[in-house]
């Protein structure tokens, strides 16, 4: 298992380096001059010029490429072009809101999707089943943005049960720690300011869960069905076992592969996908963050933030690799 785990982590860096080549060069073909961004439309041509010098903008693409590699795999991810601050510091501010929505999104979809799938399959050809995976293709099938301003709406404006935006209410301050509003929380001893960024939490959550939790549901449902109809099952069965006993425990164990491996991929998604949601309901986060970075043309903000995702991805596909193992016992990596 180690030199199969040394192995993949080898394998990270031309995928690494793939991907910070593919940016480098869309980033290149989108129309827009940094410098003309940040000098504004009233600069003269010989202040864009002379700040195109000093952003590194006038040398020539391999140089550019050469020097971008060279401080990406040195971690010296640089400076912002638009804010002028060290961009680590920047995602680290940036990232911290964002996982921590992510994972209550996939704690949500883990917790009401799973349970809504297994249900489906044991209840095969009933009105639960129909239920169930009619509510998953409308998970599916509505966009983020709407189900997020639809409860913005429902149970924020008409109902008054949660806070229309933002992470914290204005008069909570929680003293910056771990950059996780609820760790931060927590660790300050303020239980009204760890319930005040819950409430908060709880409406992007659940419209960041959506599309995760109907393909888990899906995903959980077709998997049992599958191993329901095994033939280990069927002696399970024979033997005298309860059908409780079956289903948790000899059949949920193997159908749990394929989810595992569509939570991975969610949870990568998440990550990177969390622009519209967090746009939505006014959060700061990655999604805010590099939608603007892009805007101002922010070359450095935009590189450093899509490797750190990339990097997010391969480190959660390996995690999902060696849980198979602990799933299934023969699977075995060498």
């Amino acid at each position: 298992m180690r030199t199969y785990i040394l192995r993949r982590l080898a394998h990270t860096v031309p995928v690494l380096l793939g991907a910070a080549t593919l940016v480098f060069v869309a980033l290149r073909l989108i129309p827009g001059d940094p410098a003309v961004a940040m000098a504004g439309e009233k600069a003269s041509a010989a202040e864009i010029e002379h700040l195109r010098e000093e952003l590194g903008l006038n040398q020539p693409l391999p140089v550019q490429y050469a020097l971008f590699i060279e401080r990406t795999f040195t971690l010296q991810l640089g400076r912002s072009i638009r804010t002028g601050g060290d961009i680590r510091e920047e995602l680290v501010n940036a990232f911290g809101p964002t996982i921590e929505l992510s994972i209550a999104a996939l704690l949500i979809a883990l917790v009401i999707g799973l349970p809504a799938g297994i249900l489906a399959a044991i209840k095969r050809r009933t009105g639960v089943e129909y239920f169930t995976m009619v509510l998953s293709l409308v998970g599916i099938s509505m966009p983020v943005f709407w189900i997020g301003l639809m409860l913005i709406y429902w149970l924020g404006s008409t109902a008054g049960l949660f806070p229309l935006s933002g992470a914290v209410s204005n008069n909570v301050d929680i003293p910056t720690v771990t950059h996780f509003y609820t760790l931060d929380a927590l660790l300050s001893g303020d239980m009204h300011a760890f319930g005040d960024v819950l409430w908060h939490l709880v409406l992007p959550a659940i419209t960041l869960s959506t599309v995760t939790m109907a393909i888990v549901s899906r995903m959980a449902r077709s998997s049992m069905l599958e191993v329901l109809s095994s033939e280990y099952l069927v002696t399970a069965r024979a033997k005298g076992l309860r059908e409780q006993s079956v289903v948790f425990g000899h059949a949920l164990k193997n159908a749990l592969i394929p989810v595992v491996t569509v939570v991975g991929l969610q949870l990568g998604a998440l990550l990177s996908g969390a622009v519209l949601t967090e746009t939505v309901f006014g959060r700061v986060g990655v999604g805010r963050y590099i939608v603007t970075a892009i805007s101002a043309r922010d070359y450095p903000v935009v590189q450093g933030t899509v490797l750190i995702v990339a990097a997010f991805v391969v480190v959660i596909n390996l995690v999902v690799d060696v849980a198979y193992a602990a799933l299934d016992p023969r699977i075995r990596y060498t």
